[in-house]
């Protein structure tokens, strides 16, 4: 390893690789060292600027002697232990698909964008701030680059496992605690709840196969999400003639090394009951299913989501003018269709199974009516 070279700063050295001269700029790093318990410590930086603001840091830590020694763990080593032992901090824990998903963002963000010598005392708000802003250059798999929900979800892995390292001591602050996500404007192009224009949704359903028709009356007069409708069993169906009525209990997930299993909802809130027309239900009961087998699969098995998108409802909606719609779009569909019917807020959340009727006007508000009307009448009887 190259030997160090004094700067001009105290405490601040430069290693110069082996072909560099030391002499004019360059790009070789800086190395601060410090002092603690009578053990040296030394940090690399890119730049002096960063140097510095270390430097400034690790004394200030020393002086109150809050430096943690467990902050020279790398963050690559301590971020794939953690994804494996973390267990939530809510009353639901950590759900195993909950944890496959933020492993593989980890692996696919975090760990490839953070040096693998990084230690977790070494990250700084600013290295969580550019971070941040490389998630949002990262290429979206539709196109483009990633959403900022997309950008959130993939930032939040590491969140967490910092506040984790935070919590165990290992170092002091969180330094992602106080980052800022983004909140871009949407694109003027860009269509957000798009539903089914006119009666498209009725065309589309009637130009799905027979094999699959059932289904997709059941998803268009519901607009349940496609991961509930693929996992409804024998037992969530009530099919008597007062009150025909499905319920959502389940849902179907992916999971790494496991592939397609049915599993518990992923919140409260979306467990609910849904009517359904008396014809959709006098189809379903024909079907006689037994209480713990799926309704809809394919020898026992689930349907895997994004085959029927490909291979049945994808060139159905081509067929139909509307090529850009998929499962979505009947949930879509179904809440616009609800507004105009009247129904309020709080009915439209609790039937889309949505945790606040405020998430539901942010996601809708778009397709309601923005006249405000007629003036309120009553006015003349309290002037008489």
């Amino acid at each position: 390893m190259a030997k160090l070279s004094k700067t001009s700063k105290p405490g601040i050295f430069r290693r110069h690789v082996r072909d560099c001269s030391g002499k004019g700029r360059c790009d070789c790093p800086y190395v601060i060292v410090w002092r603690s318990l009578g053990r040296q410590y030394t940090e690399t930086h890119r730049t002096m600027a960063l140097a510095q603001d270390a430097k400034r840091r690790r004394e200030a830590e020393v002086a109150e002697g809050a430096f943690a020694e467990g902050g020279r763990e790398k963050l690559h080593n301590y971020a794939l232990d953690w994804i494996e032992r973390y267990q939530g901090t809510g009353r639901r824990g950590y759900r195993p698909e909950t944890r496959d998903e933020d492993r593989r963002l980890l692996e696919r963000y975090t760990l490839q964008y953070f040096p693998a010598d990084l230690k977790l005392g070494e990250i700084t708000p600013r290295m969580v701030a550019d971070f941040i802003g490389w998630l949002t250059r990262q290429p979206s798999r539709r196109g483009g680059t990633l959403s900022d929900s997309a950008v959130r979800n993939a930032f939040r892995p590491l969140s967490v496992c910092l506040s984790s390292a935070r919590r165990e001591g290992l170092i002091r602050h969180n330094p992602a605690s106080e980052a800022v996500l983004p909140h871009r404007p949407e694109p003027e192009d860009e269509e957000r709840a798009r539903p089914f224009p006119g009666e498209a949704m009725e065309l589309v359903v009637s130009l799905v196969p027979s094999e699959h028709r059932l289904m997709f009356e059941l998803l268009a007069a519901t607009g349940v999400r496609r991961s509930e409708l693929l996992a409804f069993q024998g037992r969530h169906l009530r099919l008597g003639r007062e009150r025909p009525h499905i319920k959502v209990r389940k849902r179907l997930r992916r999971r790494r090394g496991v592939g397609l299993v049915v599993g518990p909802l992923k919140s409260r809130h979306s467990r609910r009951e849904l009517p359904i027309p008396a014809e959709v239900a006098a189809r379903l009961a024909a079907l006689e299913t037994e209480p713990n087998a799926l309704v809809f699969n394919t020898e026992g098995k689930p349907l895997d989501p994004d085959n029927l998108y490909a291979r049945v409802l994808r060139p159905v909606v081509e067929e139909a003018g509307v090529g850009w719609a998929g499962f979505h779009t009947f949930r879509h569909t179904v809440a616009s269709r609800l507004f105009a019917e009247g129904r309020n807020a709080v009915q439209v959340q609790r039937w889309l199974g949505h945790h606040s009727p405020s998430f539901t006007l942010d996601t809708y508000v778009h397709l309601l009516d923005p006249d405000l009307g007629e003036p309120l009448g009553g006015f003349d009887q309290l002037a008489a």
